[in-house]
């Protein structure tokens, strides 16, 4: 197991503390003492799981970066916000679905996997934590940066239909409606009805050259 902690004191006291009570598996365990936002690499044999309480600021940019960063991981199971939870695993068309559901489906197939009461934590949080379970898959066809900048431009503008959210992103109301034509979309839909199969499609379309 490798374990990354952010914080000096705890990346100090986790061997410490496997030693004395698990003995005979501290010479399994590797602490990492890094910010998981900017880890470049891991020592050693790399992760095929992940597990992990993510601080719940930054749950969304922890998984991703993990998920890009290590290849090997075929599996994770994390703890996030409850309503960041119902985010991840949304499925096109629900309400909570956004640039988080797209994103987390790039890499695999998303579910809640359970939820977590606040009583259960000292001191108690002031929200609910639900379980988000991820099996990695192939991604779709296409480029992630340009699938991603898709996605973001997509729901910057979440109410509008995409020929107009993708106005900028495309380079005009008229480019946008050509590339959604070309990838077969309907330039009045909106990002929430579109999955990652489609933003990638969308995204390989070619720029309109005017």
């Amino acid at each position: 197991m490798t374990a990354v902690e952010i914080d000096p004191r705890l990346a100090r006291l986790l061997p410490a503390t496997v030693a004395e009570r698990r003995p005979g598996l501290a010479d399994r365990l590797t602490v990492v003492e890094a910010d998981a936002l900017r880890l470049t690499e891991l020592p050693g044999p790399q992760p095929t799981a992940l597990v992990a309480n993510l601080p719940y600021n930054v749950a969304v940019p922890v998984l991703l970066h993990l998920l890009q960063l290590l290849p090997s991981l075929d599996r994770a199971l994390v703890l996030v916000q409850a309503e960041v939870a119902e985010r991840l695993a949304a499925a096109p068309g629900s309400s909570a679905y956004g640039v988080p559901s797209v994103k987390a489906a790039w890499y695999g197939e998303v579910r809640r996997a359970g939820s977590v009461g606040r009583r259960v934590f000292w001191p108690e949080p002031n929200v609910d934590s639900g379980l988000v379970a991820l099996v990695r898959r192939p991604p779709p066809p296409g480029d992630r940066s340009a699938t991603f900048a898709a996605v973001d431009a997509a729901f910057g503008m979440r109410r509008k239909g995409l020929r107009s959210a993708l106005a900028r992103w495309a380079g005009s109301p008229a480019a946008a409606e050509d590339r959604l034509r070309a990838a077969g979309i309907e330039p009045s839909a909106r990002g929430e009805q579109l999955s990652v199969g489609d933003f990638a499609r969308l995204a390989a379309t070619a720029p309109v050259v005017p």
